[in-house]
């Protein structure tokens, strides 16, 4: 009897070689002849470069050379922004080595080539540099200011976008209830394990770019783009990648640079940064400020809700900057029905590190401000939290919905995985002790966070990112060779970076083709081999890039059965396959798809016109997105004494559809439930007047560790999706998305009877404690 693989706890092939450190990551790698490279960078934030010197670097022992931007200029061109999301949005020349201007605080303005990293970092003292200073611009609201000094001759509004749906003033018109908050989505810096590497090398016509990167196939398109290289001239290689989380979805400066730089001195050229580098120059994510209005009738019905958001763009447009925003605009409605919906978004330019892509991209911020309004709301109606909710959540016998900002949610159960993580939560026990903790003046409060969640996902289709003037598509490639022996090669186009493609491609081809698992390998990351693909982010592999495999082991069995129906003098309507071999109905005549696999390449006996071989390529383009959800149950203790919050115990319950691993989708959840708890209670970047990043190393860039995280207790609900035949949704970014709403509205509801509504992110005992001591001061007592 054969095992199904689909939905079984299979160790990652990967991690064997992961673990020991047999494998190779961009820095590991040397190539006769290599150099390094290392980039001197503006200590302003903004400033005029009125002259560089790097003559006194090139006199250095074991330095090869050294260059400025203008020495640079002719040829770098400018950083690409893929997604102009309006007619008039202001897209500023990008170049990635500045020329005439710094806007940011670790902008590259010159570089040092030299025999080994340590000559040339200490080369970088020697080079000169003269700045003429100006002002810096920090504030996302001082910056769209009439008289707000400019971060570009454009000015500081990047764009601005309106939508409506529903008669959003009828809505507020005579509302029982409007509850209106501003929250803010602090900044965050992207940490993955390993650090941004590149090396470059070239035989003077072509080209090979090694980098720690998301987006292979799509960095090698706009490589070309960007530096005039033919792209056939470029190989990209992404080996294994130490993490990502969007931070790597981009086209670097120092990819650019380093390509250049290889060109220029006829030699491999590399780049590792820093700690410290990597906190200036990786692109930051989040950074913005919400303005909630909510309209409800007195029973609790949400009636509206109007969203405007500024967001930081940072001091240029990267490759996704302005539509990372925008990603969130359909999914402040989330889970919930409602008569109207307005959404408002000005992307703002200041004199900060661009903003990007981060784990959710857009949906956590969603999420976190409709799940916070939600609980406002049932504060103001003296409402449980999870009973204003149940009053209009999309009920599963609803599915699928049209939702009021127009995309159509194909399945789910709000219900069913609210009352699973009810019951693992003990949510009645938790009540009544914190009614008996608020009764007895308990310095230590406990707080109990809900957060019911639902993601847009599988960034796709081409069509949607199409209107939506994304500038690529959402399609993914895959391909599946038949090996003579019988054992089989998976190609695929989506590149990972810790996700665990490897094993549950395998998974999927097992069976889909009914060969052994351990017979299965799977090749990825290297433009030469995955010749297309459009990679890695928006939790799209599994149902983009593992739907177009599962299309090409479809084709192959069709080649197949006509091979085998020659074989056995059949017809192919005679043949049914199971369990990897073609049989003849009603006899035990039959071959196995692997036996088939060495028919073909020995060609002794193959039918009229058809060719030697089974292997088969598809491109997937799904119709939709997908929708994960799911219910996330957060309890905290808060010391009013010292402002100290600790976590006590997490419940998630979600519906990722068809699973097909669970060992990785627990750690996928496990992750991404830290990193959101991370932005809770932890994480934020912090700039000084003078837009000095002040959190430039992990001693002051707070990072938790697993001795502050909780232990979390997971489960699940199956709604499987109808837009794949795998019945798969995302699981990537669902933790991150669902669990920074659920923390904070824990430590809320705690401080709630102390006239509390808001703890600004991250919620660290300061902030408690400072927000304790201001209601104090106020006379507010519990």
């Amino acid at each position: 009897m054969t095992v199904q693989e689909v939905g079984r706890p299979r160790r990652r092939k990967e991690d064997t070689r992961l673990l020991t450190g047999r494998t190779q990551w961009t820095d590991n790698l040397s190539r006769p002849g290599m150099l390094h490279v290392m980039f001197l960078r503006s200590p302003m934030a903004h400033a005029r470069i009125t002259r560089v010197d790097v003559s006194g670097a090139r006199d250095l022992p074991g330095v090869v050379a050294a260059f400025s931007g203008q020495d640079l200029a002719a040829e770098q061109g400018s950083l690409p922004c893929a997604w102009p999301v309006t007619e008039d949005v202001v897209i500023p020349d990008h170049p990635p080595m500045a020329v005439t201007e710094v806007r940011y605080v670790g902008e590259a303005v010159a570089c040092v080539i030299a025999t080994d990293r340590y000559r040339a970092a200490d080369a970088l003292d020697a080079i000169e540099v003269d700045y003429e200073p100006l002002p810096a611009v920090l504030d996302m609201n001082e910056a769209l200011a009439p008289d707000s000094p400019k971060v570009h001759e454009a000015g500081n509004k990047a764009y601005s976008m309106q939508i409506t749906s529903g008669d959003i003033e009828a809505a507020f018109r005579d509302a029982p209830v409007v509850v209106e908050r501003t929250f803010t989505q602090q900044r965050l810096i992207p940490s993955a394990m390993e650090p941004r590497a590149v090396l470059a090398d070239t035989d003077g016509e072509s080209y090979t770019l090694w980098t720690s990167s998301q987006i292979p196939h799509v960095l090698r398109v706009m490589l070309a783009v960007t530096t005039g290289i033919p792209e056939h001239k470029i190989r990209v290689v992404a080996p294994d990648v130490g993490g990502g989380f969007g931070s790597k979805l981009q086209v670097t400066a120092e990819e650019v640079l380093c390509l250049l730089l290889a060109r220029r001195i006829g030699r491999p050229v590399k780049w590792t940064e820093s700690r410290s580098e990597g906190n200036l120059t990786v692109h930051h994510g989040r950074d913005q400020i919400q303005h909630l209005r909510l309209a409800a009738d007195a029973d609790g019905r949400i009636r509206g809700l109007r969203v405007e958001l500024i967001a930081d763009m940072g001091a240029y447009l990267l490759l996704l900057t302005p539509g990372i925003p925008l990603l969130g605009a359909s999914m402040f409605n989330a889970i919930y029905k409602m008569d109207a919906y307005e959404f408002g978004c000005t992307g703002v330019f200041t004199t900060k590190m661009p903003t990007d892509a981060y784990r959710g991209a857009g949906r956590p911020e969603a999420t976190f401000g409709i799940e916070r309004m939600m609980d406002e709301l049932a504060a103001e109606l003296n409402m449980d939290p999870l009973e204003v909710r149940r009053r209009n959540w999309i009920r599963h016998e609803e599915f699928p919905y049209t939702t009021i900002s127009g995309l159509t949610y194909d399945s789910g159960n709000y219900e069913a995985a609210t009352e699973r993580a009810l019951s693992l939560f003990g949510y009645d026990k938790l009540r009544a002790e914190q009614a008996d903790r608020r009764d007895r003046g308990d310095p230590v409060q406990l707080g109990i966070g809900v957060s019911t969640y639902t993601e847009m996902c599988g960034l796709a289709p081409s069509r949607l990112l199409g209107e939506g003037r994304f500038g690529a598509g959402g399609w993914e490639h895959g391909e599946v060779r038949m090996l003579p022996t019988g054992k089989v090669e998976v190609v695929t186009g989506s590149t990972p970076h810790g996700q665990g493609h490897v094993t549950s491609w395998s998974q999927i081809v097992a069976d889909a083709l009914g060969v052994p698992f351990e017979d299965i390998t799977v090749l990825h990351g290297d433009t030469a081999i995955a010749h297309k693909g459009m990679d890695t982010y928006g939790s799209r592999s599994l149902v983009v890039g593992g739907i177009a495999v599962l299309k090409a082991c479809e084709k192959v069995k069709d080649k197949a059965r006509v091979l085998a129906a020659h074989l056995l003098e059949c017809s192919p309507d005679d043949l049914e396959f199971e369990a990897g071999t073609f049989k003849v109905r009603g006899t035990d005549s039959g071959r196995t798809i692997q036996e088939l696999a060495f028919a073909a390449f020995t060609a002794h006996n193959l039918p009229d016109g058809v060719e030697a071989r089974l292997d088969s390529v598809a491109t997937f383009d799904p119709e939709t997105y997908s929708f994960p959800h799911g219910t996330h149950l957060c309890a905290v203790e808060v010391d009013t004494e010292t402002g100290r919050t600790k976590i006590r115990s997490y419940v998630a319950v979600d519906d990722i559809g068809k699973v097909i691993n669970p060992l990785i989708v627990e750690g996928q959840l496990h992750g991404g439930i830290a990193q959101g708890i991370a932005q809770a209670l932890f994480e934020e970047a912090v700039y000084d007047a003078e837009g000095n990043l002040l959190t430039t190393t992990m001693a002051d860039y707070l990072l938790p560790s697993a001795a502050d995280l909780p232990d979390v207790t997971l489960d699940r609900t199956e709604s499987p999706a109808t837009s794949n035949p795998l019945g798969a949704k995302g699981v990537g970014e669902a933790g991150t998305i669902a669990s920074t709403p659920a923390v904070v509205n824990a430590v809320v509801d705690a401080l709630r009877p102390y006239g509390i509504d808001d703890v600004r992110m991250p919620c660290t005992p300061e902030r408690v404690w400072r927000a304790l001591q201001e209601r104090a001061q106020e006379g507010e007592r519990p």
